[in-house]
Protein backbone atom coordinates (compact mmCIF):
# COMPACT_ATOMS: atom_id res chain seq x y z
CA UNK A 1 0.00 0.00 0.00
CA UNK A 2 1.31 3.44 -0.95
CA UNK A 3 2.39 5.79 1.88
CA UNK A 4 -0.25 8.33 0.87
CA UNK A 5 -3.00 5.71 1.08
CA UNK A 6 -1.76 4.60 4.49
CA UNK A 7 -1.88 8.17 5.77
CA UNK A 8 -5.40 8.67 4.40
CA UNK A 9 -6.63 5.43 5.98
CA UNK A 10 -4.99 6.35 9.27
CA UNK A 11 -6.63 9.80 9.22
CA UNK A 12 -10.03 8.30 8.35
CA UNK A 13 -9.71 5.75 11.16
CA UNK A 14 -8.78 8.49 13.62
CA UNK A 15 -11.81 10.58 12.64
CA UNK A 16 -14.07 7.54 12.93
CA UNK A 17 -12.78 6.69 16.40
CA UNK A 18 -13.29 10.22 17.70
CA UNK A 19 -16.78 10.40 16.18
CA UNK A 20 -17.66 7.16 17.97
CA UNK A 21 -16.32 8.54 21.25
CA UNK A 22 -18.28 11.74 20.65
CA UNK A 23 -21.53 9.86 19.94
CA UNK A 24 -21.11 7.56 22.94
CA UNK A 25 -20.46 10.52 25.23
CA UNK A 26 -23.63 12.19 23.97
CA UNK A 27 -25.71 9.05 24.50
CA UNK A 28 -24.34 8.61 28.01
CA UNK A 29 -25.24 12.20 28.89
CA UNK A 30 -28.82 10.99 29.31
CA UNK A 31 -30.59 14.08 28.01
CA UNK A 32 -31.00 16.37 25.03
CA UNK A 33 -28.31 18.94 25.70
CA UNK A 34 -27.84 21.40 22.85
CA UNK A 35 -24.58 22.40 24.45
CA UNK A 36 -23.40 18.83 23.79
CA UNK A 37 -24.39 18.45 20.16
CA UNK A 38 -24.11 14.95 18.64
CA UNK A 39 -21.85 14.53 15.59
CA UNK A 40 -24.67 13.75 13.12
CA UNK A 41 -26.24 17.20 13.68
CA UNK A 42 -22.87 18.90 13.33
CA UNK A 43 -22.02 17.14 10.08
CA UNK A 44 -25.51 17.84 8.76
CA UNK A 45 -25.01 21.55 9.45
CA UNK A 46 -21.60 21.39 7.78
CA UNK A 47 -23.05 19.65 4.72
CA UNK A 48 -25.89 22.17 4.44
CA UNK A 49 -23.41 25.05 4.68
CA UNK A 50 -21.37 23.54 1.88
CA UNK A 51 -24.44 22.97 -0.30
CA UNK A 52 -25.74 26.53 -0.03
CA UNK A 53 -22.14 27.85 -0.39
CA UNK A 54 -22.39 29.87 2.83
CA UNK A 55 -19.34 28.20 4.35
CA UNK A 56 -17.55 28.13 1.01
CA UNK A 57 -17.88 31.91 0.60
CA UNK A 58 -16.87 32.51 4.18
CA UNK A 59 -13.81 30.29 3.84
CA UNK A 60 -12.78 31.97 0.58
CA UNK A 61 -12.96 35.44 2.18
CA UNK A 62 -10.98 34.35 5.26
CA UNK A 63 -8.29 32.58 3.23
CA UNK A 64 -7.87 35.60 0.97
CA UNK A 65 -7.45 37.86 3.98
CA UNK A 66 -4.95 35.64 5.77
CA UNK A 67 -3.01 35.03 2.56
CA UNK A 68 -2.61 38.72 1.87
CA UNK A 69 -1.80 39.52 5.49
CA UNK A 70 0.68 36.68 5.81
CA UNK A 71 2.48 37.75 2.64
CA UNK A 72 2.93 41.24 4.04
CA UNK A 73 4.05 39.80 7.39
CA UNK A 74 6.61 37.68 5.58
CA UNK A 75 8.02 40.67 3.72
CA UNK A 76 8.18 42.85 6.84
CA UNK A 77 9.34 40.08 9.17
CA UNK A 78 12.24 38.98 7.00
CA UNK A 79 13.34 42.59 6.54
CA UNK A 80 13.23 43.26 10.29
CA UNK A 81 15.05 40.01 11.03
CA UNK A 82 17.85 40.89 8.61
CA UNK A 83 18.23 44.32 10.22
CA UNK A 84 18.39 42.76 13.68
CA UNK A 85 21.34 40.64 12.56
CA UNK A 86 23.09 43.25 10.44
CA UNK A 87 22.99 46.10 12.96
CA UNK A 88 23.89 45.74 16.63
CA UNK A 89 22.42 49.19 17.28
CA UNK A 90 19.10 48.23 15.65
CA UNK A 91 19.06 44.94 17.58
CA UNK A 92 19.68 46.80 20.88
CA UNK A 93 16.95 49.33 20.12
CA UNK A 94 14.27 47.18 18.48
CA UNK A 95 15.08 43.58 19.51
CA UNK A 96 13.13 43.71 22.81
CA UNK A 97 10.28 45.51 21.05
CA UNK A 98 9.99 42.78 18.40
CA UNK A 99 10.09 40.11 21.10
CA UNK A 100 7.33 41.95 22.97
CA UNK A 101 5.18 42.18 19.83
CA UNK A 102 5.66 38.45 19.31
CA UNK A 103 4.49 37.60 22.84
CA UNK A 104 1.56 40.04 22.88
CA UNK A 105 -1.81 38.36 22.11
CA UNK A 106 -2.96 39.50 18.68
CA UNK A 107 -6.46 40.33 19.93
CA UNK A 108 -4.91 43.25 21.86
CA UNK A 109 -4.27 45.00 18.54
CA UNK A 110 -7.92 45.02 17.49
CA UNK A 111 -8.98 48.09 19.53
CA UNK A 112 -5.97 49.97 18.14
CA UNK A 113 -6.82 48.86 14.61
CA UNK A 114 -10.46 49.93 14.89
CA UNK A 115 -9.57 53.32 16.36
CA UNK A 116 -6.94 53.95 13.70
CA UNK A 117 -8.52 52.38 10.59
CA UNK A 118 -12.18 52.00 11.50
CA UNK A 119 -14.22 48.82 11.05
CA UNK A 120 -13.07 47.44 7.73
CA UNK A 121 -10.64 45.23 5.88
CA UNK A 122 -7.63 47.37 6.82
CA UNK A 123 -8.25 46.79 10.52
CA UNK A 124 -8.35 43.01 10.06
CA UNK A 125 -5.22 43.12 7.91
CA UNK A 126 -3.41 45.13 10.58
CA UNK A 127 -4.30 42.56 13.26
CA UNK A 128 -3.07 39.69 11.07
CA UNK A 129 0.23 41.43 10.36
CA UNK A 130 0.88 42.36 13.99
CA UNK A 131 -0.01 38.84 15.08
CA UNK A 132 2.55 37.11 12.86
CA UNK A 133 5.31 39.57 11.94
CA UNK A 134 7.10 39.21 15.29
CA UNK A 135 7.50 35.44 15.07
CA UNK A 136 8.79 35.64 11.48
CA UNK A 137 11.29 38.36 12.41
CA UNK A 138 12.59 36.40 15.39
CA UNK A 139 12.83 33.19 13.34
CA UNK A 140 14.85 35.05 10.69
CA UNK A 141 17.17 36.53 13.32
CA UNK A 142 17.68 33.27 15.21
CA UNK A 143 18.23 31.30 12.01
CA UNK A 144 20.94 33.67 10.79
CA UNK A 145 22.62 33.74 14.20
CA UNK A 146 22.86 29.95 14.26
CA UNK A 147 24.87 29.82 11.04
CA UNK A 148 28.41 28.62 11.98
CA UNK A 149 31.06 31.32 11.72
CA UNK A 150 33.24 28.90 9.78
CA UNK A 151 30.83 29.20 6.84
CA UNK A 152 31.52 32.93 6.68
CA UNK A 153 35.28 32.44 6.91
CA UNK A 154 35.30 29.87 4.12
CA UNK A 155 33.20 32.12 1.91
CA UNK A 156 35.55 35.04 2.63
CA UNK A 157 38.53 33.07 1.34
CA UNK A 158 36.82 33.02 -2.07
CA UNK A 159 36.67 36.81 -2.13
CA UNK A 160 32.96 37.22 -1.48
CA UNK A 161 31.61 40.48 -0.08
CA UNK A 162 29.06 40.85 2.72
CA UNK A 163 25.98 40.84 0.48
CA UNK A 164 27.19 37.77 -1.38
CA UNK A 165 27.86 35.91 1.85
CA UNK A 166 24.40 36.85 3.11
CA UNK A 167 22.65 35.79 -0.10
CA UNK A 168 24.57 32.61 -0.90
CA UNK A 169 25.79 31.38 2.50
CA UNK A 170 23.88 32.73 5.50
CA UNK A 171 20.32 32.68 4.18
CA UNK A 172 20.50 29.15 2.69
CA UNK A 173 22.12 27.83 5.88
CA UNK A 174 19.39 29.44 7.99
CA UNK A 175 16.51 28.00 5.96
CA UNK A 176 15.68 25.03 8.29
CA UNK A 177 15.15 27.36 11.25
CA UNK A 178 13.41 29.94 9.07
CA UNK A 179 10.90 27.44 7.67
CA UNK A 180 9.98 26.31 11.18
CA UNK A 181 9.40 29.94 12.11
CA UNK A 182 7.40 30.41 8.94
CA UNK A 183 5.01 27.65 9.96
CA UNK A 184 4.62 29.25 13.38
CA UNK A 185 4.00 32.62 11.76
CA UNK A 186 1.24 31.13 9.61
CA UNK A 187 -0.51 29.67 12.67
CA UNK A 188 -0.31 33.05 14.42
CA UNK A 189 -1.70 34.80 11.34
CA UNK A 190 -4.60 32.35 11.10
CA UNK A 191 -5.50 32.77 14.77
CA UNK A 192 -5.17 36.54 14.55
CA UNK A 193 -7.52 36.66 11.59
CA UNK A 194 -10.20 34.60 13.29
CA UNK A 195 -9.92 36.59 16.51
CA UNK A 196 -10.47 39.81 14.58
CA UNK A 197 -13.33 38.42 12.47
CA UNK A 198 -15.06 36.99 15.53
CA UNK A 199 -15.45 40.35 17.25
CA UNK A 200 -17.33 42.01 14.44
CA UNK A 201 -19.05 41.03 11.21
CA UNK A 202 -18.26 42.76 7.95
CA UNK A 203 -21.44 44.24 6.51
CA UNK A 204 -22.62 42.14 3.60
CA UNK A 205 -19.59 39.83 3.66
CA UNK A 206 -19.36 36.34 5.03
CA UNK A 207 -16.23 35.06 6.73
CA UNK A 208 -15.46 32.18 9.06
CA UNK A 209 -15.37 34.49 12.04
CA UNK A 210 -18.68 36.13 11.14
CA UNK A 211 -20.31 32.73 10.62
CA UNK A 212 -19.10 31.62 14.04
CA UNK A 213 -20.38 34.83 15.61
CA UNK A 214 -23.73 34.50 13.84
CA UNK A 215 -24.13 30.90 15.07
CA UNK A 216 -23.41 32.09 18.61
CA UNK A 217 -26.04 34.85 18.38
CA UNK A 218 -28.63 32.34 17.12
CA UNK A 219 -27.63 29.71 19.71
CA UNK A 220 -27.02 27.36 16.79
CA UNK A 221 -24.63 24.85 18.32
CA UNK A 222 -24.48 22.48 15.31
CA UNK A 223 -23.44 25.31 12.98
CA UNK A 224 -21.01 26.63 15.55
CA UNK A 225 -19.23 23.29 15.89
CA UNK A 226 -19.37 22.77 12.12
CA UNK A 227 -17.44 26.00 11.54
CA UNK A 228 -14.95 25.09 14.26
CA UNK A 229 -14.34 21.65 12.75
CA UNK A 230 -13.80 23.18 9.32
CA UNK A 231 -11.33 25.68 10.78
CA UNK A 232 -9.35 22.85 12.34
CA UNK A 233 -9.41 20.86 9.09
CA UNK A 234 -8.18 23.82 7.04
CA UNK A 235 -5.40 24.56 9.54
CA UNK A 236 -4.21 20.95 9.57
CA UNK A 237 -4.50 20.65 5.79
CA UNK A 238 -2.40 23.77 5.12
CA UNK A 239 0.20 22.57 7.61
CA UNK A 240 0.43 19.03 6.24
CA UNK A 241 0.17 19.82 2.54
CA UNK A 242 2.45 22.86 2.42
CA UNK A 243 4.47 23.77 5.49
CA UNK A 244 5.32 20.28 6.77
CA UNK A 245 6.35 19.13 3.30
CA UNK A 246 8.43 22.25 2.78
CA UNK A 247 10.11 21.72 6.15
CA UNK A 248 10.83 18.06 5.37
CA UNK A 249 12.33 18.89 1.99
CA UNK A 250 14.54 21.65 3.39
CA UNK A 251 15.76 19.47 6.25
CA UNK A 252 16.41 16.57 3.89
CA UNK A 253 18.28 18.85 1.48
CA UNK A 254 20.47 20.09 4.34
CA UNK A 255 21.02 16.59 5.73
CA UNK A 256 18.90 17.18 8.85
CA UNK A 257 16.08 14.71 8.18
CA UNK A 258 15.23 12.21 10.88
CA UNK A 259 16.86 8.84 10.31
Amino acid sequence: MAPVQKKLLSAAALVLVWCMVWEIAFLLSGKEAWEFTPPDRVFTALWNGLLDLTIVRGLAVSLARVGYGFAMSLFLGVGIGLLLVASKWFNWLCGPLVLGVQSLPSICWLPVAILRFGIGETAILFVVIMGSVGSIAMATRDGLRQVPASYQRVASTFGTNMSQRLMWVSIPAALPTFVSGLKQGWSFAWRSLLAGELLYKMAGRYSMGSLLSEARENTDYPSMFAVMILLVCVSVLVDKVFFSRLEERVRARWGLAAR
